[in-house]
């Protein structure tokens, strides 16, 4: 007998939070988004681990590492920060070396003096990522970034708000209804039903967007030439949207 084909797709939105891990599931039919409930889960393995297992899943953290000192940005990184522009290239940190991830932090200070207190804050999940993510992870799993994707959201044109002010809050939560439906509403609580920060609810969805763009990137030609290509800000309302931004969505290297 054959196996019933999935008729819709699991993706997610995955950033760093206070908690470990916050979490964005949804199911992807078409071009249609269904989130579900978000959740934090402790530890980046379990996310790595989680069932039903994710076609794609974007994670706001970096995947590919140098194994020495090679300055505070990778070409990817400047790519980044070139792409979302002022003011919002301050969003865009640096990224240590593999060296200065395993050690501990007053080390990683000595081996990358361009850390900051934020920088070192970061290696909390840092260390996750470069020990949890192996290259065959990068089949479904892709590095995002916030102030990446809410960029294309807004048609490539840099954001000139900040996410930790209400104006910024409002902007970004407008471009999420507008290029995500079926995600704007969505609540997301931490188990237990405390309501988390606004700011890490909107890094989750954009990172989810990323995570639709990915899984509808690998749908088979014929799916993807439904109805007449029309592009509108950004949207490809020919059956899927088109593949990531240069700068987002980046895989893990082997």
């Amino acid at each position: 007998m054959a196996v019933k084909k999935n008729p819709y797709k699991n993706i997610a939105g995955v950033t760093p939070c206070p908690g470990g891990w916050l979490v964005l599931p949804a199911r992807l039919s078409g071009i249609t988004v269904a989130a579900e409930d978000a959740f934090v889960l402790p530890k980046l393995f379990e996310v790595l681990d989680f069932r039903p297992t994710f076609e794609a899943a974007a994670v706001n953290v970096p995947m590919g590492w140098f194994d020495s000192p090679s300055g505070q940005y990778r070409p990817c990184d400047r790519d980044a920060r070139e792409y979302v522009g002022w003011p919002r290239v301050a969003g865009i940190s640096g990224t240590p070396c593999r060296d200065a991830v395993r050690a501990s932090n007053s080390e990683a200070a000595e081996i990358e003096p361009w850390m900051t207190r934020h920088d070192l804050r970061r290696l909390r999940w840092l260390r996750e990522a470069e020990r949890e993510l192996q290259p065959y992870h990068s089949r479904s799993f892709f590095s995002a970034h916030p102030d990446v994707a809410f960029t294309v959201m807004n048609s490539d044109e840099p954001l000139k708000t900040s996410p930790y002010h209400e104006d910024g809050r409002l902007e970004r939560v407008e471009l999420i209804r507008q290029r995500l439906p079926g995600v704007d509403g969505c609540t997301q609580r931490e188990p237990g039903g405390h309501e988390r920060a606004d700011v890490q609810d909107e890094r989750g969805r954009a990172e989810l967007r990323v995570a639709r763009r990915q899984a509808a990137a690998r749908h088979p030609p014929a799916e993807r030439q439904a109805g007449q290509r029309h592009r509108d800000g950004g949207m490809d309302h020919g059956g899927a949207e088109p593949a990531c931004h240069p700068a987002e969505g980046r895989r893990a290297p082997g």
